[in-house]
């Protein structure tokens, strides 16, 4: 599928726009002034394969502690500020990579010259963010609520003010509770600038409803050639944002981590319970980064098939035994207590072999 053109910049050691990886994103949950805590969790998103991790700064502590915070992580880390243009400043001072403000609630244009003189001077790109429960009262009158205009509207107001102070390396979200504006905002505003576009649909709720809204919405989107950066907002931990977020590139390759699970989705033919082993190999293999395809497939009718296209496969056969293919071809007969660890180590070598060439 073809990208939207967009402007290009870095945003710590990422690349933002249409010449880079659409990257995945994430914000933390945990106290920003919890230094220890909000470290620990980015880790843990990092390792999960978040690319920029976004921080809430909601007083002078949190600005502060943004510093320690930043030194202990290994992905840019973004500073989400509203109204208070001062927590701007400290933050940028603190090292962050990124804002996300709304020039508008900032107060002031001096104040808003000060964040952009000091964002400018650093390399310190800026997103301004466009919620449907958060469009100023005059672009709610003047397009009867939170519309698509009104949403499109406000986001252009808050870029021209960037823009008369000659900044560019911005980026815009423009985000609603439904599915149905997030598509009509995005591409509207898509065919006034070039600017990159931050995806998603905001409080899209719980990890399995949430995930099924933002799946459609941002796949639709990114289908389209339209997105640079997303983030899959659930009301649950952030690792399962990063997760839902990867898989919905993964499934229009747009981008490839991870082992790629193939299973069945099983009938009356099931010889072995493919739901369990898919949970078991799933645990077992989130540490591998290279985009792997394993196939669990539970008969013999398209378990063969599947499986010599897949790096790995495995298919139950009636009589009893399971049978693993490897690289298209016949394996081996695994017993099933061992389907787990043998295959398992069998990806761990492949991991290792390809590490030891990029490093070669």
């Amino acid at each position: 599928m073809a990208r939207r053109k967009t402007r290009n910049f870095m945003l710590g050691g990422v690349g933002i726009g249409s010449n880079h990886p659409v990257s995945v994103q994430s914000m933390t949950k945990t106290d920003t002034r919890d230094i220890e805590e909000t470290s620990t969790q980015i880790r843990e998103l990092a390792e999960a394969g978040c690319d920029i991790i976004r921080l809430a700064v909601v007083d002078e502590d949190a600005a502060k502690a943004l510093g320690p915070i930043r030194k202990a992580s290994a992905i840019p880390i973004i500073a989400d500020i509203h109204f208070d243009y001062k927590l701007a400043l400290t933050a940028m001072e603190a090292g962050v990579d990124g804002l996300r403000i709304n020039p508008g609630n900032i107060g002031s244009r001096w104040k808003v010259e000060e964040v952009v003189k000091s964002a400018e001077e650093k390399g310190i790109p800026i997103r301004v963010g466009v919620n449907s429960g958060s469009v100023e009262r005059e672009f709610r009158e003047k397009f009867g609520g939170p519309t698509v205009e009104a949403m499109v509207e406000s986001g252009l107001s808050h870029i021209r003010i960037l823009e008369d102070l000659n900044f560019r390396n911005v980026k815009v979200s423009l985000k609603a509770t439904d599915v149905e504006r997030t598509l009509d905002a995005n591409r509207l505003f898509a065919s006034k600038t070039d600017i990159p576009l931050h995806l998603g649909v905001t409080e899209a709720g719980t990890v399995w409803s949430g995930s099924i809204k933002s799946s459609v919405g941002l796949g639709i989107l990114l289908g389209e050639g339209i997105g640079d950066t997303i983030r899959v907002s659930l009301t649950g931990h952030p690792v399962e944002e990063v997760r839902v977020g990867w898989q919905i590139l993964k499934s229009l390759e747009l981008r490839y981590r991870g082992v790629n699970i193939i299973s069945c989705p099983t009938c009356g033919r099931l010889e072995i319970p493919i739901e369990d082993l898919c949970h078991k190999f799933e645990a077992e293999l989130t540490h591998i980064e290279h985009p792997f395809n394993l196939a669990i497939m539970g008969c013999v009718v398209n378990g063969p098939g599947e499986s010599t296209h897949a790096d790995i496969g495995i298919v139950a056969h009636h009589s009893g035994d399971i049978r693993a293919y490897k690289d298209g071809k016949f394996w081996q007969r695994i017993p099933f207590d061992d389907l787990v660890p043998v295959i398992r180590d069998e990806f761990e070598r492949k991991w290792e072999e390809i590490k030891a060439g990029k490093s070669a």
